[in-house]
């Protein structure tokens, strides 16, 4: 079925407001699910939905051999995203409902949304994407989230710092910074195996036309050999008057924060990663009981897993989407009780403070605002 139209993005919100509000009332809410809804609308058009962000592939862009931008339109359910944010990307792949983090490469505030996509050898989505997708296909994503951005008022000196794929969120910045007319000093340095896997070759160049403050360095590790310290510092000799955001491989980003820490830098330096340390296995403990105040069940831990597990064999469905302790859809209020965070091993007692539940463990009988 061809879909020729979209909602209007003015009238829809209002629409859907007034839907919702009626089927939260509780004789309503006894009869009819807003999913079963949601469902309902997305038959009558795939970008209609009181729940979810919806957006049309518009164009795709080919980056490079194995890369991919993918240009969105979102529906009125997009409340919008800052330079360097992520989204959460759901597709049916299989008959699986499949989930992944993207990074926006487009400028914060951009009405149309782009995610840029490296294929991945037996990666299940990325194969998707990039054989599956096509102009007109509509995907499901999350509403924006991350802390990897830009301030309102960027610092006089920066640096823009990625390897690999981890250029997209920092392209995103480098696109804010063009439209925003930033006049101060940004070097951008990017590590790539060869001229050939630079993403976004064109368009930087073309931004380096239009800022003549911006400087470009490409280093290319099958020519040059991996990146270090060392050559990042001969690169950018007032590196510690740089204000850094960095985004790559884990191992190569703990290189560059173990510089910062070893030489004392006071620049900021800040990152993004969408990969994880090994989660420490906990030492199995006495069983604890874990209350969830807002759906009143009260259940008993078995093992040391990580209270997402644990809800989740007691029968709750807790609100998820990594489950590695990035993208913090499962945080939720812990009011009392101990956990240990599963990834650093840190061990909380404080009341009334948010924990991710994928990555935390009951150390004490807990109440959790689930």
């Amino acid at each position: 079925m061809q879909h020729t139209a979209n909602p209007s993005t003015k009238t829809w919100p209002r629409v859907a407001k007034r839907i919702t509000s009626l089927i939260d009332q509780p004789w309503i809410t006894a009869m009819v699910r807003s999913s079963a809804v949601d469902d309902t609308l997305s038959g009558l058009h795939p970008m209609l939905s009181l729940l979810q962000v919806r957006a049309r592939v518009v164009r795709i862009l080919n980056e490079t051999d194995d890369t991919k931008t993918f240009v969105l339109q979102p529906n009125a359910q997009w409340q919008g995203a800052q330079s360097g944010q992520f989204v959460r990307l759901q597709c049916e792949i299989n008959g699986r409902q499949i989930e992944r983090i993207y990074s926006l490469s487009s400028k914060g505030g951009s009405r149309r949304l782009a995610i840029t996509v490296k294929r991945q050898p037996l990666g299940l989505m990325s194969e998707h994407l990039h054989h599956n997708v096509k102009v007109g296909h509509v995907l499901t994503i999350s509403p924006a989230a991350g802390e990897f951005t830009l301030p309102s008022l960027p610092p006089s000196k920066i640096l823009l710092l990625s390897a690999g794929s981890g250029i997209t969120p920092v392209m995103s910045m480098l696109r804010d910074l063009q439209a925003q007319q930033y006049a101060g000093d940004v070097v951008f340095v990017h590590s790539c195996a060869s001229p050939e896997d630079r993403i976004f070759a064109s368009a930087i160049d073309s931004i380096q036309a239009a800022m003549p403050q911006l400087r470009v360095i490409s280093h290319y590790s099958r020519i040059q050999g991996r990146m270090d310290t060392q050559q990042l510092q001969n690169y950018v000799p007032d590196l510690t008057e740089r204000d850094t955001w960095m985004c790559g491989p884990a191992v190569w980003m703990d290189s560059i924060h173990a510089l910062w820490a070893s030489q004392g830098f006071t620049s900021k330096l800040q990152s993004e990663r969408f990969s994880t340390a090994p989660m420490r296995t906990a030492e199995p403990g006495e069983p604890v009981a874990v209350a969830c105040e807002t759906s009143g069940v009260t259940f008993q831990t078995k093992d040391a897993q990580n209270l997402l597990v644990q809800a989740e064999r007691a029968g709750l469905k807790p609100k998820h989407g990594c489950r590695i302790g990035i993208c913090r859809s499962c945080q939720c209020i812990k009011r009392s009780g101990t956990v240990e965070n599963l990834i650093t091993g840190e061990v909380s007692s404080t009341p009334n403070e948010l924990i991710r539940i994928c990555v935390s463990s009951a150390r004490s009988d807990v109440a959790l605002d689930l």
